[in-house]
């Protein structure tokens, strides 16, 4: 039998049904691999085993009787550290909270998950509040790459990235307010979906508002339509949740995109790319053109949001330290802390003033999909460098936002988005490729995700154990 750390939640869930593999079999591998490399990677900011092979116990119980929860019964999940979950503390990566407060309550994909039988191995790492594209924090440090822990995962769901991509476990939930699952998704060589705003329910609500998302991260894309099904489910806590879904995200999942009509976006405009990566997206578009795709390089007439980004994402981030009291700013991450102070005093007038341009961002998108079915462009313009930094050394700007240009506008339109890997650098560094659809339409991008993992083969690699330290 193949290692089990290797084994997608689809191929475990088959096995459960069939006999062949243990839920508390597979749980115990899923552990083992947090001991062997969560101290080089620090993936993990708390790991309950001895719960987690208590539900695993559980679980075998149930497929024994042939009496599963729901699809997700028996699979080792890791949950990012920003969701409220029952009986564990919930720490956002800030010293700004008190372990010791009562965890009563289960955010909504949490709750999900424990009524399908999920086994919650783990809390996973993030930066204080989720506010940058990197996973380092005062509280809990940095986080390593799978592919080499010396490299950043991204951020700011690094800690699930690296797990999943370390086999701690097939799958995990992250959040997404400005590429925070497609930043490390694209990284770490995994799979990840911010789908569109409102499909899986929050609560409490993010201090960063509509901008924040809730996704699967995991390493195929039938494993990220699985999890979808599992943490989708309309939750009257969040005023904003769509109804839940009436079918699977599996149904229809192989159907190809021929006759599609793709738009293909290198820069949106105005990025730029190292050439490593454009090469290898622009040879994942030729394998979606292949597949039956009728591909056209365009751009679609948009313009850089940062700004206005910036305005609706840090008076976010002003706005949740003011609960801990006026110097709760002099404790937080410097780099959170400048980029607050940089903002000023924002006026209504300024946050209305980003609305409006987040309101032409979205209508220019809607019109723009009326044309085409999808758009891809690069999930990153770079590959990962080195952890403990927020951008690239000698980088033009120390803004997270500098350098993930293809991502947070799409938080800004609400539409679902997914990055998927597409290739390898010559250093071995993966690249991800974008699939960007309109409001609404997480199949059609899962469709396409889909048929291109299954033309490239990428979706199921997993990397060695990384080397401390390793930069390479």
């Amino acid at each position: 039998m193949s290692d089990l750390t290797d084994l997608t939640a689809a191929e475990l869930l088959a096995g459960y049904r069939e006999g062949t593999i243990s839920p508390v079999d597979a749980t115990q591998a899923a552990l083992d691999a947090i001991e062997a490399a969560n101290k080089d990677v620090n993936a993990f900011v708390s790991v309950e085993a001895e719960t987690a092979l208590q539900e695993a116990r559980e679980s075998e119980g149930r497929w024994r009787k042939d009496q599963p929860l729901g699809p997700g019964d028996g699979v080792p999940t890791s949950i990012k550290d920003i969701f409220y979950t029952r009986g564990r503390p919930t720490l956002r990566g800030t010293n700004l909270i008190n372990a010791d407060a009562a965890w009563d309550q289960d955010a909504p994909c949490v709750a999900r998950l424990r009524e399908t039988g999920a086994v919650l191995i783990g809390k996973t790492t993030t930066p204080e509040f989720a506010w940058k594209g990197v996973t380092d924090s005062l509280r809990h440090g940095s986080t390593g790459n799978p592919r080499a822990a010396g490299l950043t995962s991204g951020g700011s769901s690094g800690g699930s990235a690296t797990a999943v991509g370390l086999g701690m476990g097939p799958w995990s939930v992250g959040t997404d307010g400005g590429g925070s699952v497609r930043i490390p998704a694209a990284f770490t060589g995994t799979v990840a979906i911010k789908p569109t705003y409102g499909l899986v329910p929050m609560f409490p609500a993010s201090p960063f508002g509509t901008l924040a998302h809730a996704g699967p991260m995991t390493r195929t894309v039938e494993d990220t339509a699985l999890l979808l099904d599992v943490i989708t489910g309309f939750d009257a806590r969040d005023w904003s949740a769509l109804p839940t879904p009436a079918r699977s995200f599996l149904e229809g999942l192989n159907d190809g995109v021929k006759g599609m009509r793709i738009a293909f976006s290198p820069t949106l405009g105005f990025g730029t790319n190292d050439p490593e990566v454009e090469r290898l997206v622009r040879a994942a578009v030729d394998v979606l053109a292949n597949a039956g795709a009728i591909i056209e390089e365009v751009d679609p007439g948009i313009y850089d949001p940062v700004e206005a980004f910036h305005v609706l994402w840090f008076a976010g981030a002003a706005k949740v330290l003011e609960a801990y009291g006026p110097d709760a700013i002099t404790k937080v991450d410097p780099g959170l802390r400048r980029s607050i102070e940089e903002q000023g005093d924002l006026t209504a007038s300024d946050f209305l003033d980003a609305t409006a341009v987040r309101m032409d961002l979205g209508v220019k998108m809607g019109l723009f999909h009326e044309t085409y079915d999808l758009l891809l462009t690069p999930t990153l313009p770079i590959t990962a460098f080195p952890r403990d930094r927020d951008a690239p050394e000698a980088w033009h700007s120390p803004n997270w936002t500098s350098w993930t240009p293809y991502t947070y506008p799409f938080n800004m339109t609400q539409q679902p988005a997914i990055s998927v890997p597409c290739g390898f650098t010559e250093a071995g560094l993966p690249a991800g490729l974008q699939i960007v659809g309109p409001r609404h339409a997480d199949r059609k991008v899962l469709r396409a995700a889909q048929a291109y993992e299954k033309a490239a083969a990428w979706g199921t690699e997993r990397p060695a154990r990384p080397r401390a330290h390793s930069t390479k």
